[in-house]
């Protein structure tokens, strides 16, 4: 009778569908631009930025990037992309086999890439790989702006600035006040080139006050900035290649790295070579300047869209993407919270085109700046786009997900190396797919089943032969790791994830971590769909697969509360280990239910983690994973409260790039994060019934919203 009961509870806890809101229309340009950014005065966080996901350029209260070393520390003003990359050349010889470290495995040494500490040798080989490859800055575009007497402005010389991001058209405006003189200038990003083009006009120009620079920066190898070296000035050149008199095309060296930049202008201005990096654009005729500036990884051999010709093509794109896929309309709730969140949907959807649409997982910090280097981080990488396709997007990520074929042989390699079969998906990585070595990443799993998901995803938009087909070996290369990666526990009769393991909680011991609760159910999810995917394509059931599925350890409990991993009964006792990641929620928040969880254990656990953690040392995805635990638990006003919850590492910034800390001053994981629980709240989930589940039904979330998906 019990049983029935628990039954009964669980299919009302879970039983909830997607409902959309068909009574009125949405106007989605009304609530698109009524949460433009406008920034009123000089912000070192509140930069602005433009970009098409492959590139982004990240501009100050100038409009360009003019003072970049006072938003160095800040949100810095970078010109990236997700092709410029340098390397430094290996002079030292360095060999991936010197970062290896071994543990015994069932009888057999294992080897991973560590970053060893305690050989000078190994140490050096290790941070070698860790930082190249490394992102690189492609080149400053600011204002020479100085006063009639010669004195160079600095930045409290700005006057009534008005600095602009009109998001439903991907436009930057800035106009501001210089030495009495008005300047006003406009900004696009071309969404197929990478290039940005610019409008300047001002009387400053004329008189030989206002000019556009061109500063070419020396790569900085750093684990986190905006790889800005201006000192080093003999280490790379650039070099002009081809000039008349309304373009001019510069080759950069970097070492045996290379690219292209090619500056057209429209009018009368002229182009000179001021410094060995440095180049200037003025006009002495017109009050205005006008270009394009492309940047690319080969010569460029087509005609570089004009400004007129990209701010129609900015204007096209924008109208497109604001007006397909999912939508959220707040307007109508009368919690004092609801312009917050809705600001934050709105701003979120903006930054992730521009920073996480390309054709490479994103950086932690994007396109502007560097962080791990600016590489990319495959645990996060479902943070990052996962969101896409629950709003109906899942088309711009589509690219992004073939660079998982591109790194499946040294995937497949690193399996092989340890002993394991298929495919073992790395963690920090560049283009080149190399795991860089690490104390940490080289133990973590949990980025092992998102290509699962994330395919699944795919599939779900286009349920065709071809979308089978395409992610299949991606899918069942995966699943063989998965199901030889369990070691199997005689005693018990299960099949344990056991050491060296390092879960996505990073705080516990790789040695003696055990059964971690959210990696089991990611296993299990995992498998499960990867036999579904087999059916679909009519094979027959992996018995291996289906053996490991049916026979995982049961997450560890104690005291009525599901523990960190197995084992850890003082979890809740000791501050030290409510730290990091309350990753346990993601168990049954992120993931759907599974019959080896309790959910009335779950919420007890979400309980005490929402009294007890310390949530200062959390990340900025934390609050919206809690929150979908929230929500498939039947508690939307705490889903609300842990959404939103005040404290620094859920700060989101004038700007709308999600604040951690000094080190990290944005973090879009923490925007994608919120963009599918989003979905989650409005949507609910497969086989839901209830509308908008993840809102109070206290009359004051009307929420509207239009295309979202429901998550699995």
């Amino acid at each position: 009778m019990k049983k029935g009961i628990l039954g009964l509870l669980v299919l009302g806890i879970i039983a909830c569908t997607n409902s959309k809101k068909e009574d009125a229309l949405i106007n989605r340009k009304e609530v698109v631009t009524r949460n433009n950014v406008v920034i009123k005065e000089a912000d070192t966080l509140a930069s602005l930025s433009v970009g098409n996901g492959n590139f982004t350029f990240t501009t100050d209260i100038t409009g360009l990037q003019t003072f970049w070393a006072e938003y160095d520390n800040g949100v810095s003003l970078g010109t990236m992309s997700n092709w410029g990359w340098h390397t430094l050349p290996n002079t030292e010889n360095y060999t991936w086999d010197e970062t290896l470290k071994y543990f015994e495995v069932e009888g057999r040494k294992v080897p991973y890439r560590h970053q060893i500490k305690d050989n000078e040798r190994a140490k050096e080989a290790c941070d070698y790989f860790r930082e190249n490859p490394h992102k690189i800055h492609l080149g400053l575009i600011g204002f020479d702006l100085h006063f009639a007497d010669g004195t160079k402005a600095i930045l409290s010389d700005i006057k009534n600035p008005t600095h602009e991001l009109d998001l439903w058209t991907g436009k930057i405006t800035s106009d501001f006040t210089f030495d009495n003189q008005p300047v006003h200038v406009e900004v696009y990003s071309h969404q197929e080139n990478d290039l940005v083009a610019v409008n300047v006009k001002s009387p400053l120009i004329k008189k030989g006050q206002l000019s556009v620079e061109w500063n070419f920066p020396a790569p900085k190898i750093a684990h986190t900035g905006s790889g800005i070296d201006m000192q080093n000035i003999d280490t790379h050149k650039s070099d002009i290649i081809d000039q008349n008199n309304n373009n001019i095309t510069l080759k950069r060296q970097l070492d045996n790295d290379d690219y292209f930049v090619e500056i057209d202008w429209q009018g009368t201005s002229e182009i000179t070579q001021t410094d060995k990096h440095q180049f200037k654009l003025s006009n002495k005729n017109e009050d205005q300047i006008q270009f394009s500036c492309q940047f690319s990884p080969d010569e460029i051999t087509n005609n570089v869209p004009t400004f007129k010709s990209t701010e129609e093509n900015s204007k096209t794109a924008y109208h497109s993407y604001w007006s397909k896929g999912g939508f959220v309309d707040f307007g109508a709730c009368t919690d004092e919270r609801a312009p917050e969140l809705e600001r934050r949907v709105i701003l979120s959807q903006y930054l992730t085109k521009i920073q996480s649409t390309g054709d490479l997982p994103p950086a932690e910090t994007g396109l502007t700046f560097n962080s791990w280097f600016g590489k990319f981080h495959l645990e996060m990488h479902w943070w990052h786009v996962a969101h896409f396709a629950q709003w109906q997007r899942g088309d711009l990520i589509e690219q992004q997900l073939d660079y998982y074929f591109d790194m499946l042989e040294s995937s497949r390699q690193t399996a092989l190396d340890q002993g394991y079969e298929g495919v073992r998906w790395p963690k920090m990585i560049g283009p080149d797919g190399q795991n860089s070595p690490s104390s940490v990443g080289s133990y973590l799993i949990w980025q092992q089943p998102h290509i699962i998901w994330l395919a699944e995803q795919m599939y779900r938009q286009n349920k065709s032969p071809e979308t089978l087909k395409k992610y299949e070996k991606l899918i069942v290369e995966t699943a063989n790791f998965m199901a030889d990666f369990p070691i199997w526990n005689e005693e018990k009769k299960q099949f344990d994830l056991a050491p060296p393991l390092i879960p996505a909680q990073e705080h516990w011991e790789r040695t003696t971590t055990y059964n971690p609760p959210f990696e089991l159910a990611q296993w299990y999810w995992g498998l499960t769909t990867a036999q579904n995917w087999l059916k679909r394509l009519e094979k027959p059931k992996n018995e291996k697969w289906e053996k490991v599925r049916l026979n995982l350890a049961t997450p560890d409990q104690a005291e009525g509360l599901y523990l960190g991993i197995q084992g850890a009964t003082e979890s809740y006792n000791d501050v030290e280990l409510m730290r990091d990641h309350p990753m346990v929620l993601g168990a049954y928040g992120i993931l759907p239910h599974w019959d080896k969880i309790d959910p009335k254990v779950m919420e007890a656990t979400l309980e005490v983690i929402a009294k007890k953690w310390d949530w200062p040392n959390t990340w900025g995805w934390d609050y919206p994973m809690s929150s979908m635990s929230a929500v498939r638990l039947g508690k939307p006003a705490m889903a609300l409260d842990l959404l939103l919850k005040d404290v620094q590492k859920n700060t989101y910034l004038k700007n709308g790039h999600n604040y951690q800390d000094d080190r990290l001053r944005i973090y879009l994981p923490g925007n994608g994060g919120l963009l599918q629980t989003v979905a989650m709240m409005c949507a609910g989930w497969d086989g839901c019934s209830v509308e908008n589940p993840g809102f109070p039904k206290n009359g004051k979330w009307n929420v509207k919203w239009e295309n979202l998906e429901p998550v699995f």
